[in-house]
């Protein structure tokens, strides 16, 4: 055997693999298979969505309170039917074909033309001590998408993606774990596309033919194997139905689509009124700036700096008349503070509501205020609280909440020393009584306050977890183990519905840096401490498309990069890219070099506000893809094979992206560099700033000195357009700019207030646009507006563009014009 230097040679646990069918039955939707000790159960859920289980020992999991996806039963009932032969059972729905063989139980999917896909390998489905993992074949030329948070390029194909959240400071392009643990993917072929999520929050892991060619493995360590598999063809498809399964992303507040600026930190009152006066004197458009950790005192979230930030409600609310908005940084670890008189610790005390150890000793780690505790999210009593935390900071105008650290990200010891980071004991019990069974987890009660003298105040931490262990109504059975992945999903989960209750009347911003399968209903997500490096720049794109990719659509990377000290070049570039980004946020460190755009001098700054401005302008044609992202689940940063699934040259491509299906990028990523090669697929695209035509499939050389970054427009492309705002609500828009090229198409407008819920009762406006182009002329249609909200008064221009242009005052009706 090969011997590596320093290393003591392993031998891994043989797996142990499923044995033949024994008994087939069925019922409602639900197929039994019978293999001996074991048992595996295919549920028909949508013609295109079939659920796998397998359980090694023939019991399946109790459902969890905080699934992600919902029940079996609570699917309306799909029409299917079930051929059994001597060697195969077969289930067929409108769209796909399961062929399960009784030997070996090895599962096939088939589409209707008979292609194959998602199908076991050799060895299907084993499993060994404290894992179990199921095996299948890599099909020719397919290609893998998705993974969630994943630095890298955007194919995934032979490599090893593992499923567990962690602070990944300083990652790069090798790192595996990230902040968010997102077991889905998609894989992808010509003609043929499917998704598979992985329904498991243990520690989990999928090999993409890393260990072995033409065979990808998905493992996990809990009890069972449970997968969801979705048929396309294509990735629209595959990712509506992802979303139908785990959820989608409500309609954020329309202010939260414009700039953001952070930095860690703006550290007094005094510093954050100078940035805004900078803003609003040089006219560089901004509607949220967020504060970071040292607006609190000493590290105590849900306070307020007594020096620094004196009177928070006049600071918040005079930005608020100057147009912004303030988002407050909220992290989990709470100040072991006995004496301090510090309401969160002693409420969470009080209620025994951190997070304790199997002994029922309370937990502790190291983080910014020192030496802290954590609530257990995962309990809906402590979640209820910790949402109900979030009163004393809206009551003063607070308008969002960036959730960190919440992996957990914890030391060892104080940040100050050198530290290892550990996250909660593995056999740390969460989730209350009755957490293993779906419903209202029950919380873990217990009288009791803080106070007194530090051993009185132990003893008393000691006797009610004994109380605890004694008590026979104590039915905790899930651990740390399994719930490590689910941490800030729940507190982003948390914050969320806090947000709701407090700040009804509008809606409000949330933003997670960890996650799981499912955030993008409760949170939006940027990528973590990036760094300001042109290696960062480039990765930026396919990360945050694998994203989009896994239904996370509301999503963003630190413009300039957070460690480091960007250059005037590397920062206008990536404000130039940060421009399309979904979440667009520039962010430093405190020991960097600031990164405002104006820091650069005169090129950098002029640049920067161009940019800016055409985010606003565009703001109505994103916007539209925010409500679409919200109803279908579509990604707002697509890479190319999204739209073109069908063509190879698209599965590797990701320096380009597309926003929506109409604009495609082509960013520059490299210092020096002023041209670049660009794909443009079949079909008639044209340059945004020259308007030159071109035909694809074709390859180009673009022009791209610094002020330029490549920009082109499919055919038929409707591009809603506004004035240029400092900020989103600034005044009534009274003009609205349809941008249209030739070519055929359709597109939907949307629009409502921008910061009500009234939308979710038809409080909003659709309207239908469509553009024919024959060799003679070209006709837009602009249909009746439907919906109950009503614009104000304003004037349409719709562009014909390079053709001419036309205008009429919106009224609400049919409209059609010929150029």
């Amino acid at each position: 055997m090969p011997q590596y230097f320093g290393k003591l040679p392993t031998t891994n646990q043989p797996w142990t693999t499923v044995s033949n069918v024994k008994a087939v039955t069925w019922d409602n939707n639900i197929i039994d298979f019978n293999c001996g000790d074991s048992r595996l159960t295919i549920s028909v859920l949508t013609p295109n969505l079939i659920r796998v289980r397998f359980a090694p020992t023939g019991e399946f999991m109790p459902r969890r309170s905080w699934a992600v996806t919902p029940d079996d039963g609570e699917w309306a009932i799909t029409p299917f039917a079930v051929r059994e032969t001597e060697a195969t059972i077969e289930i067929e729905t409108a769209q796909i074909r399961l062929c399960v063989q009784r030997e070996k139980c090895r599962i096939a999917c088939f589409d209707k033309a008979n292609r194959p896909f998602a199908q076991d390998a050799e060895m299907s489905i084993g499993w060994r001590m404290g894992a179990v993992a199921g095996w299948k074949e890599i099909a020719a030329d397919e290609h893998f998408y998705g993974f969630g948070e994943r630095t890298g390029f955007l194919d995934k194909l032979s490599e090893v993606k593992t499923n567990w959240t962690t602070d990944a400071l300083d990652y790069d392009s090798l790192t595996d774990e990230m902040y968010q643990a997102i077991p889905f993917f998609m894989a992808l072929r010509p003609q043929v596309g499917y998704g598979i999520f992985f329904n498991t929050s243990f520690w989990s892991q999928f090999d993409i033919g890393a260990e072995q060619p033409g065979i990808w493995k998905m493992e996990t360590r809990g009890g069972e194997l449970d997968y969801y598999i979705i048929y396309g063809p294509e990735p629209a498809q595959i990712l509506n139905t992802y979303t139908q399964l785990t959820g989608r992303m409500p309609l954020p507040p329309k202010w939260a689509l414009g700039y953001h600026q952070c930095r860690w930190s703006y550290e007094s009152e005094t510093v954050v009124r100078e940035l805004a006066q900078e803003f609003r004197q040089r006219r560089i458009p901004c509607d949220v700036i967020h504060l970071d950790i040292d607006y609190m005192r000493g590290y105590r979230v849900f306070t307020w700096s007594p020096q620094r930030f004196s009177n928070a409600a006049k600071l918040i609310g005079d930005l608020a008349e100057d147009g912004f908005k303030t988002v407050t940084i909220i992290d989990p670890g709470v100040k072991y503070e006995p004496e301090g008189n510090y309401h969160v610790f002693d409420q969470g005390i009080e209620n025994d509501y951190f997070v304790r150890k199997a002994d029922g000793t309370l937990f502790h780690g190291y983080v910014w205020p020192e030496k802290a505790v954590f609530p257990d999210f995962l309990r809906p009593d402590v979640s209820n609280w910790w949402a109900d935390l979030h009163k004393s900071l809206t009551d003063v105008g607070v308008a969002g909440i960036w959730n960190d650290m919440n992996e957990p990200a914890i030391n060892d010891r104080p940040f100050g020393d050198d530290g290892e980071k550990i996250w909660f004991p593995l056999d740390a019990p969460q989730g209350g009584e009755g957490a293993g069974e779906a419903g209202e987890a029950g919380g873990a009660g217990g009288a009791g306050e803080a106070g007194g003298e530090e051993e009185n105040f132990q003893s008393k931490i000691q006797n009610r977890s004994t109380e605890r262990s004694r008590s026979p109504k104590s039915k905790i059975d899930v651990t740390h183990t399994e719930v490590h992945n689910l941490y800030g999903l729940m507190m982003a989960k948390a914050c969320y519905e806090g947000l709701q209750r407090h700040r009804s009347s509008e809606r409000s911003f949330v933003l997670t840096r960890s996650g799981y399968a499912g955030v993008q209903r409760w949170s939006s997500v940027w990528m973590g401490d990036n760094q300001s490096l042109w290696e960062h720049l480039e990765m930026s794109l396919p990360m945050l498309c694998n994203m989009g990719l896994s239904g996370v659509g509301f999503v963003g990377c630190d413009i300039g990069g957070f460690a480091g000290n960007a250059t005037a070049e590397l920062f206008a570039r990536w404000m130039q890219v940060g421009m399309l980004y979904p979440l667009m946020r520039g962010h430093s460190a405190m020991s960097t070099a600031r990164h405002e755009p104006w820091v650069f001098g005169d090129r950098v700054e002029n640049i920067c506000r161009e940019y800016i401005n055409l985010r606003y302008q565009l703001l109505p044609y994103i916007y539209s893809l925010f409500w679409e992202a919200a109803t279908t689940g579509a990604p707002i940063l697509r890479p190319l094979l999204y739209h073109f699934p069908n063509d190879p040259k698209t599965y590797s491509l990701y320096d380009q992206v597309l926003l929506g299906a109409s604009l495609m990028a082509a960013p520059i990523y490299r210092p020096g560099v002023e041209h670049r090669a660009v794909y443009l697929p079949a079909g008639t695209w044209y340059d945004w700033w020259s308007g030159d035509r071109y035909e694809g499939p074709i390859h180009i050389l673009a022009h791209a000195p610094l002020e330029k970054m490549p920009l082109y427009v499919r055919s038929g492309a409707i591009v809603p357009m506004q004035p240029v705002r400092q900020y989103v609500d600034q005044s009534p828009l009274d003009e609205i700019r349809l941008r249209i090229w030739p070519g055929n198409n359709e597109y939907q407008l949307f629009e409502d207030d921008g910061q009500t819920n009234k939308y979710q009762d038809k409080k909003f406006s659709l309207a239908n646009i469509s553009v024919f182009t024959d060799s003679n002329q070209t006709v837009v249609e602009i249909g009746a507006r439907i919906g109950e909200w009503t614009p104000p008064a304003r004037e349409v221009i719709v562009e014909l563009v390079g053709l001419g242009e036309q205008r009429f005052q919106d009224d609400g009706k049919r409209h059609s014009l010929q150029f």
